[in-house]
């Protein structure tokens, strides 16, 4: 553990130059007392040592400002507290945050299962032939959900895709200048169906499909494809930016598909 967290007496001396740092150069001791939690007389014998070790230079009546040295010791010890919150967040916390699966079978609190996903969700299979395993905190039977944590191992699993079909404005034809079947043939395969843009929407309806969104079709599919999902987005062609742009954002890659 970092010095800052073991000792009290650093981490408050720490916490002082902080504070120092921030109000620079007119340093009211008293706010600084109610800041960290000690009295103004404490305040100012640890300044009073923060300018002996020449990590505060004093200009004057309540006036102080940090030195190089004062600067280089906090970001020393920033930068350990950030490594240890660092550790406590991957590899302490991470083994016991807790999730939500779909039980495949019957499973009591403490069974070992077997993660996978599946049409985007993850589910619980009980036993532990991987290679992603997980504990289970509560009880479920098949088709509940369960809660999971303990996890170890990777989930191995298809990435998912998403395709975009472009459909013209209004002024050039919209969901008209379409062939409703040749965009059927995409959509009925596809297990998620986005649209954005009223061109894009009626379209897909000529076609004899409802999307399951009309909006925020980028940020779905990017959603979508990084569970696993296969995505197909119609979207017209003025409102493209729309859809790529929060794709890639999410590093997620796509692809403008011709049509047939």
């Amino acid at each position: 553990m970092t010095e800052v967290l073991e000792d009290k007496r650093t981490a408050t001396r720490f916490r002082i130059l902080v504070e120092i740092a921030d109000r620079q150069p007119a340093v009211s001791q008293g706010e600084i007392a109610t800041a960290v939690g000690v009295t103004s007389q404490a305040v100012s014998e640890y300044i009073r040592d923060l300018v002996d070790e020449d990590f505060v230079e004093k200009e004057g009546r309540s006036r102080y400002r940090v030195t190089n040295e004062g600067v280089d010791w906090l970001l020393r010890t920033a930068s350990d507290v950030r490594r240890f919150a660092d550790h406590v967040t991957d590899d302490v916390l991470g083994g016991v945050h807790e999730d939500a699966a779909i039980a495949t079978g019957d499973i009591e609190v403490g069974d070992v299962v077997t993660l996978s996903m599946k049409d985007g969700l993850l589910h619980a299979t009980p036993g532990d032939r991987g290679p992603a395993t997980g504990v289970a905190t509560t009880d479920a039977t098949a088709g509940e959900d369960v809660g999971v944590s303990g996890f170890e191992g990777v989930m191995d699993f298809d990435p998912g895709s998403v395709t975009l079909y472009q459909v013209p404005p209004a002024r050039s034809g919209g969901s008209d200048a379409v062939d409703a079947q040749a965009l059927a043939d995409p959509c009925e395969n596809a297990p998620v169906v986005l649209a954005e843009g009223v061109e894009a929407v009626v379209a897909v309806r000529k076609a004899g499909l409802e999307p399951q969104s009309t909006f925020a079709a980028g940020d779905i599919a990017a959603a979508a494809a990084q569970r696993g999902v296969r995505v197909v987005v119609v979207v017209t062609a003025d409102e493209v930016g729309r859809v790529t742009d929060p794709l890639r954002d999410a590093g997620t890659s796509y692809e403008v598909a011709d049509w047939p």
